[in-house]
């Protein structure tokens, strides 16, 4: 039943007597233009939102109307013009019952949640501002990469924006176009080691790789080369073998090393926690020139759960490797030492349930019992 209420000689609304009744009976058409019309935020202009029907679904959206205001809906203002009552403006009644039963987030309820999140994060988040800038249900969706880059960042990882996608969401296109484009305007994303563009492997090696279209002579680089995996990935042979493969984890210390190594030396970089192209590049060329390994990484918990992971390429091939300049002495010799932090804690406890080499083993218990870690740079 509708009940009418005269508001002046030319205008009048009529609502229904009954509360609102259900939308499970609306049909799939019916509900998704019902959708943008709740989201214009439930009182509009019959025109506004007859035209949201698009063309040649007039009667569509009058069909909707009035199911609206039979089923206790809406509020329905009309104009008398031309002899006959028009509809005007259409007021829903509740507006916010209705969004949650079209699936559609309340505002005020996505701004509390967004507060909330915000509250509970670190003041050290990254792009705490910059999350703080988008509205709270975009904020919401993309606090998680900004979770991830801080635990990128700790435990010191490089690689693609794959590779970052897979370790934030747990799959390699899961962070979407209009997401990179918002990091990347908010960040400088090379900084935290996330590169757009093909990544490279730092190498220098008596090595001459054979490919299908020549050779390479490793060796005639002055200091090291720079290889695509995709370039390493094609050399089916090589010619020469290092008597040791050096692998060195800070940027500036594997480049200072790889121009002053002995003519038989082997040296790849180590960019922090190894990427999978990084795995994959350097399996292949162990498969090509094996030769045993020494690793050199931080003297911190990160460093020796780095050179573990490294290592397990060379125990996959059957090839032996140790620590390098990762013992006591060294960090006891390193110019820059800090504090063990929480993280740095709970790293400990994981690798102390590990069989790790001697030298790791002895340098992790000296970290625990003095509370201290170094970095790599002014060792190498």
């Amino acid at each position: 039943m509708l009940r009418i209420t005269p508001q002046s000689k030319t205008r009048r609304q009529r609502v229904s007597d009954q509360p609102p009744r259900g939308l499970d009976t609306l049909p799939d058409d019916w509900r998704s233009l019902l959708k943008r019309w709740a989201r214009r935020g439930g009182d509009s202009r019959w025109e506004t939102l007859k035209g949201d029907a698009g063309v040649g679904r007039q009667n569509l959206a009058q069909a909707l109307l009035d199911w609206l205001l039979n089923n206790g809906w809406v509020v329905l203002t009309e104009k008398f013009e031309r002899a006959e009552w028009w509809p005007y403006r259409v007021q829903f009644l509740e507006p916010a019952t209705l969004r949650a039963a079209l699936g559609i987030a309340d505002a005020d309820a996505m701004a509390a949640n967004w507060q909330t999140l915000r509250d509970a994060l670190p003041p050290d988040t990254p792009l705490l501002d910059a999350l703080d800038a988008l509205p709270p249900k975009t904020a919401l969706a993309r606090a998680d990469l900004a979770t991830a880059l801080a635990r990128w960042q700790l435990e010191q990882r490089s690689g693609t924006q794959r590779d970052f996608a897979l370790f934030a969401r747990g799959a390699t296109k899961a962070v979407t176009s209009a997401e990179w484009a918002w990091l990347a305007l908010a960040t400088d994303l090379a900084a935290w080691g996330i590169e757009r563009h093909t990544p490279l492997l730092l190498v220098a090696a008596p090595v001459t790789l054979r490919l299908p279209q020549g050779v390479l002579d490793l060796a005639a680089c002055a200091d090291f080369c720079a290889l695509t995996p995709t370039t390493l990935a094609a050399a089916t042979s090589a010619d020469g073998t290092p008597a040791r493969w050096h692998l060195v984890e800070n940027r500036t210390s594997f480049e200072r090393v790889a121009r002053t190594r002995a003519a038989d030396a082997g040296m790849i970089w180590l960019p922090g926690f190894p990427p999978g192209w990084w795995r994959e590049a350097v399996a292949h060329l162990l498969t090509l020139a094996p030769a045993p390994a020494a690793i050199a990484c931080d003297p911190d918990p990160a460093g020796i759960a780095i050179a573990l992971q490294a290592g397990a390429l060379w125990q996959a091939a059957g090839l032996d490797w140790q620590p390098w300049h990762m013992d006591i002495a060294t960090l006891q010799g390193v110019p820059s030492r800090s504090a063990l932090n929480a993280w740095d804690q709970t790293r400990i406890a994981q690798l102390a349930q590990n069989a790790l080499p001697d030298s790791l083993s002895a340098l992790l218990g000296y970290m625990r019992e003095h509370n201290v870690k170094g970095e790599q740079e002014g060792v190498l």
